[in-house]
């Protein structure tokens, strides 16, 4: 479950979204659709809220956003450039204006070497505009990952 402050950020998003006349898609790996679920729990997103891709695995990832296999293998599923090309294969795939995409290691397991538990990678694709792509490392156990992750990523694509 998700923060009552987190759905106010969801709503507040769509809210701006829907005035600018601006539709959006995700593409999560670590939240597990829990960005789209956010915003689906208001009634009227889908007025904003055009698809959601949950890529949990790298084939889902290349198949579903077109993340490229060479990406993958030299940068890892948990990455910058894969964030980037997932928010881009969304907005891409869904013909939207705004994709935001998610991918990191929730935990408990899943750490390597330079990748703790807790790394996340956030992007937003908006069309005309370049792909932003945030860095984060979230404390706490996979739910608070998860959440914070949901929270960061309504963040990013208010408009300003």
């Amino acid at each position: 479950m998700l923060p009552d402050a987190t759905i106010e950020e969801a709503r507040a998003l769509l809210a701006a979204l829907e005035a600018r006349g601006e539709t959006l898609a995700t593409a999560e790996s670590c939240t597990g659709g829990l960005i789209a679920a956010a915003l689906t729990a208001i009634a009227g997103s889908s007025s904003v809220v055009m698809a959601g891709f949950v890529t949990y695995s790298n084939e889902a990832k290349m198949r579903m956003v077109g993340v490229q296999e060479a990406t993958l293998a030299a940068h890892g599923a948990v990455s910058d450039p894969v964030a980037r090309q997932m928010a881009e294969g969304a907005l891409r795939e869904a013909q939207v204006d705004i994709a935001l995409s998610c991918t990191g290691i929730a935990g408990p397991g899943g750490a390597t070497p330079g990748k703790p538990v807790g790394l996340v990678f956030i992007g937003c694709a908006r069309r005309g505009v370049e792909t932003l792509v945030e860095r984060h490392i979230f404390p706490g156990d996979r739910t608070a990952v998860r959440a914070a992750t949901v929270a960061a990523a309504l963040r990013l694509a208010m408009p300003e």
